[in-house]
């Protein structure tokens, strides 16, 4: 199977992509635009990319905004209480039914990998259960990973320890933690040390929402940083949010940065998220709530960004679009500099897919799988400008989605 008349990232003219048993075998520069044949797909000059990614979303939580009450507040402590009070309620198929909807949306944006974390803090561990199952039932459209997310705490909440192992048992991919919501800064380190424990115990990833809060005394980031390092497992651990980051002090980041590069940790940031939770007791000036992105990225460091949540108690938006997400992070973090807006796809593409460790199973590479997207864009720059749709997406070599462009007619 081929697709010709595509349009490579950084690379001058069209190229024909082929495939067989599921695996690219040739990525061939045309001297001319070809016309399609029995075994061609005809990307039309558009854009072609490797799928894009989201690394950070609750899919237990999405659907789920104003039950059983709003999050009048808009703060992120409200929200851990309403999602408190709804998670009293849920079921394994109401998880289910959700969570395969969520993913729907964002297989008909161009995402095939998602990381999801789903919250162990609940002895039935039901909706652990459901996005197992989950995880098989939409593997022909989406490889999901699983965090065991503590949302309520390891060492603050009862039996925080034995769920995350149980959880792990299970099946989760992923430790996560929250060291900034445990009620002691002992029990923050504490819990640290413990999730990176039981993810070299078990050889998983690490995901651990770190610091997501404005207080600049909140600084977990440099004790998972640190643990990372001294246990050689920086590119397998992640930090998601450090918001805290965006109140830090210069000098303190100074010190900081020289560690989180030794460690070789991967970040994550939830803009819109963030801007909507964080900076909530400013009267005024009011913080933008953000971690340091421009200034990761540009120091050398892998930093990518997810949507974290689609109408859940944290946040009442979101349709799926990752690029709505890259458009808006682009803006908040200060990253509309013409080099930036030539890499921005990075951020949603292959910065995320090192983030989730997908190696060699992610990429236009021959001998990788033939999985891509083709947008309605030319680059980088347009796909964000215009907040391009995707037109195809192409799994394993297996065509999954496909869009009709729209058509508009203006009246003179």
């Amino acid at each position: 199977m081929n697709l010709i008349n595509a349009r490579l990232r950084h690379m001058d003219g069209l190229h024909t992509l082929s495939w067989e048993n599921r695996v690219f075998t040739a990525i061939t520069p045309q001297t001319a635009s070809l016309t399609p044949g029995a075994r061609d797909l005809d990307a039309r000059g558009w854009l072609v990319i490797p799928p894009l990614v989201e690394p950070h979303i609750h899919l237990d939580a999405t659907l789920t905004a104003g039950q059983p009450e709003w999050n009048m507040s808009g703060t992120l402590f409200e929200g851990i209480e309403r999602w408190s009070q709804r998670k009293q309620t849920i079921t394994l198929e109401d998880t289910r039914q959700r969570a395969h909807a969520t993913l729907r949306m964002l297989a008909e944006h161009g995402i095939q990998h998602v990381r999801t974390h789903v919250d162990v803090t609940d002895p039935s561990l039901v909706a652990l259960q459901a996005m197992l199952q989950v995880r098989e039932e939409a593997s022909h459209l989406i490889d999901l990973q699983i965090v065991a997310f503590p949302q309520e705490g390891i060492e603050s909440y009862a039996d925080g320890r034995a769920l995350m192992e149980r959880a792990v048992a299970m099946g989760a991919d992923v430790v996560g933690g929250i060291p900034h919501f445990e009620n002691t800064r002992e029990q923050g380190v504490s819990s640290i040390h413990f999730l990176m424990d039981l993810a070299e115990k078990h050889g998983c990833l690490v995901d651990v929402h770190c610091d997501e809060t404005d207080d600049p005394h909140s600084r977990f980031l440099e004790v998972l940083a640190e643990q990372a390092r001294v246990r050689g497992m920086g590119s397998r651990v992640t930090a998601s949010h450090t918001t805290a980051m965006g109140s830090y002090d210069n000098a303190y980041c100074s010190k900081l940065f020289r560690l989180l590069k030794q460690s070789g940790i991967n970040f994550v940031s939830c803009p819109t998220e963030s801007i909507h939770l964080q900076g909530r007791f400013d009267s005024f000036p009011k913080r933008r709530g953000v971690t340091r992105v421009a200034e990761l990225d540009r120091a050398g460091m892998n930093v990518c960004f997810g949507q974290d949540s689609i109408m859940d108690p944290w946040y009442p938006l979101g349709n799926g679009a990752i690029l709505r997400v890259l458009d808006a992070g682009l803006h908040i973090c200060h990253m509309l500099g013409f080099e930036d807006l030539q890499r921005c796809l990075d951020l949603v593409t292959d910065n995320s897919a090192r983030t989730l460790n997908l190696g060699d199973r992610y990429g236009l590479a021959v001998g990788r799988p033939a999985s891509l997207v083709v947008l309605e864009a030319t680059s980088d720059f347009e796909a964000v400008r215009l907040q391009a749709k995707p037109l195809l997406s192409v799994r394993g070599g297996q065509v999954v989605m496909t869009r009709t462009p729209q058509v508009v007619h203006l009246n003179a």
